[in-house]
């Protein structure tokens, strides 16, 4: 029989396709032309009917999709560690803020690099970001390969990235129009939230979306503070306020979601309103914690996001999974809540579902985009091995991670990153680390 010719097989001992035990293939392998799964299967299978002059296989690995984190802001990555142990407005109005106004493009194009570095080798293969400077977060993307949904984030004063409101239109309208049918990077409508956004803002970037058929990604509900507030201005809290002004809907992505109420949930199923939940970082800000096994009782689509690295303080999916699982089992004092499987699903499939990506990434399939991760399973923290869900949300690490393929590309080969330069950009951070300490003391 003639061998059909791929660009890639990557094989290991296990292939776990989707977020399910069930799934699991011993000794398996995955076949791969350009960016697109050609095949997968037992790894005798897929060798007998493919030939390929790159095979990548890992004794003791697993082979599953990347994971797929929902919020983030890479490039507060040089603001880590900067203020910590503050309530959520005090970090943001008078640290986060203030120290923001001086970011320069540079700044924000070495500091997403940074982040991407640390996704990589944490196992994620898509993030969906909000930040000021975005343009030079699509570039370090670009440049890295990494999957990416990216906003430029609106506010009712002036941004130190655009400057006037009208001008920050402009710089939005640009980046759609540079990055239309880009094969990795797709531009999101990002207003900050309702309490930095005034209902016209809010609204007409509303209509920025629909005509691009874009996500419409907005922090919503962060805080109790956040909705009294909200309620003080207009008579309603946030998820009530944005329903009146018609922007819930398939295409929202809200991220925290802590404070709602039972109406809230039902509005948010009804409007079948993507969330990304954000739980080391709304522990670290004393938000709270939302609540999830509610959403999804409603059917709300329930992602994973870690947030940006000055509020959690890393990118880590897999430490995200490990706390969200574990956080909800306390908070409903019900052990069988946020099971392995249900968690693994929201940072994978989930994700995909919340970004809109569910036919591209999520889980491995025939047709699908070729992201996925490899990890080293033969660890001391990860044996026995009895279920494998279990242990990539309970045991498994970031550090785990040897390979990562993203769109067919191999990003990372036993932890070596392929298309940055980690050291380098690890000097580079160092050198503005020093700077952004020293304005800070001013």
């Amino acid at each position: 029989m003639t061998k059909s010719h791929v660009d890639l097989i990557i094989s290991g001992d296990y292939l776990l396709p989707d977020a399910t035990q069930q799934s699991l293939v011993k000794k398996g392998a995955v076949a791969i032309n350009g960016d697109t799964i050609t095949a997968l299967g037992e790894s005798v299978t897929i060798l007998e009917r493919y030939s390929t002059d790159r095979h990548l296989h890992t004794d003791y690995g697993l082979i599953m999709p990347g994971l797929i984190n929902t919020h983030t802001h890479a490039a507060m990555a040089c603001f880590r560690g900067l203020a910590d142990d503050l309530p959520l407005m005090t970090w943001l109005e008078e640290y986060i803020f203030p120290v923001e106004a001086s970011r320069t493009p540079d700044m924000v194009y070495q500091s997403t690099l940074l982040s991407i570095a640390e996704m990589i080798k944490s196992g994620t293969t898509s993030f969906c970001d909000m930040y000021l400077f975005s343009k030079e977060v699509a570039r370090a993307t670009a440049e890295s390969g990494m999957r990416a949904l990216i906003g430029e984030v609106l506010y009712d004063f002036p941004s130190p990235c655009y400057g006037d409101l009208e001008s920050g239109f402009s710089y939005v309208d640009d980046l759609f129009e540079q990055y239309r049918g880009h094969p990795l990077i797709s531009i999101t409508t990002t207003p900050h939230s309702v309490y930095t956004c005034a209902p016209e803002l809010l609204t007409r970037l509303g209509r920025v979306a629909e005509d691009h058929g874009s996500l419409y990604s907005i922090h919503l509900s962060e805080n109790l503070a956040e909705v009294n507030t909200c309620k003080d201005r207009f008579g309603c809290g946030p998820v009530e306020h944005l329903h009146k002004l018609g922007l819930l809907g398939p295409q929202t992505l809200a991220a925290h979601c802590v404070a709602l109420s039972d109406k809230d949930i039902d509005t948010l199923a009804e409007q079948q309103v993507k969330v990304s939940h954000c739980q080391e970082s709304n522990m670290k800000l004393a938000s709270g914690t939302a609540p999830v096994v509610r959403m999804l009782q409603a059917g709300i689509t329930v992602s994973i996001g870690t947030d940006g690295a000055a509020s959690n303080n890393d990118v880590d999916m897999f430490g995200e999974m490990h706390t969200v699982a574990k956080i909800h089992k306390v908070d409903r004092m019900d052990a069988t809540a946020m099971n392995a499987e249900q968690t693994l699903y929201a940072a994978t499939l989930g994700g995909a579902r919340a970004l809109g990506h569910q036919n591209k990434t999520g889980s491995l399939a025939v047709g699908k985009k070729a992201d996925m991760i490899v990890l080293n399973m033969n660890q001391p923290h990860l044996t026995p091995l009895y279920n494998i869900p279990s242990h990539l949300v309970y045991a498994a690490r970031g550090a785990d991670v040897l390979h990562s393929v993203i769109n067919g590309r191999i990003l990372m080969e036993n932890r070596i990153l392929q298309t940055l330069d980690e050291n380098k950009i690890l000097d580079q951070m160092c050198i503005m680390g020093q700077s952004i300490a020293e304005h800070g003391k001013d």
